[in-house]
């Protein structure tokens, strides 16, 4: 995969998952993805504070991120 696709596919991911981050009044940011495996993503709003925020991160968009772009091994959060 082309990183402009692996781009517009982990995109993709973030618009599905964004819903339910906003619905709570939170959101999610793309900061980069490294050597074409390892996304950084910034949580924002209610998210920086919620006690959750480490099992969103792992539940809902790293899964979320790796059922778009398989080839994904690690999804973070950067300040």
């Amino acid at each position: 995969m082309k990183a402009e696709e692996l781009t517009n596919n982990v995109l993709k991911a973030l618009d599905e998952i964004r819903p339910f981050l906003n619905s709570d009044g939170g959101d999610i940011t793309l900061i980069s993805i490294d050597e074409g495996k390892h996304v950084k993503v910034r949580l924002e709003g209610a998210c920086t504070s919620c006690s959750v925020n480490q099992m969103t991160l792992r539940a809902g968009v790293e899964t979320t991120i790796k059922k778009f772009a398989p080839q994904i091994e690690t999804v973070v959060n950067v300040l």
